[in-house]
């Protein structure tokens, strides 16, 4: 259930990044809402992910989830640059994240 509790935890953070991407484009108290209960959702959910699945291993895995989700959200919905090098880089960061999740914990 730690998994599980962690990789939603990532998928809020990184609609928690998207928003505060939003309300820098237009501050509206709809985009602050959703950049708060992003994140107060993602550090709950972290929270209980890291009963079962240790701390160094859940916030590794959690941050590359929101680093590469954020990352993709960037180029497909605001434009960034999704050039050869950054792919490769986030490509890197796939590969550690899913590393961490074999080795013991």
């Amino acid at each position: 259930m730690g998994w599980i509790f962690l990789i939603l935890a990532g998928f809020c953070e990184i609609a928690g990044v998207a928003a505060i991407s939003k309300f820098n484009e237009k501050k509206t108290f709809l985009h602050f809402l959703y950049l708060v209960a992003g994140f107060i959702l993602s550090f709950s959910l972290l929270s209980l992910a890291m009963k079962t699945i240790s701390m160094g291993t859940a916030y590794a895995v959690w941050t590359g989830i929101g680093t590469v989700g954020s990352a993709i959200i960037g180029i497909l919905f605001f434009g960034e640059s999704a050039g050869c090098k950054r792919l490769l880089f986030i490509a890197m960061i796939i590969c550690a994240t899913i590393g961490l999740k074999f080795i013991p914990y």
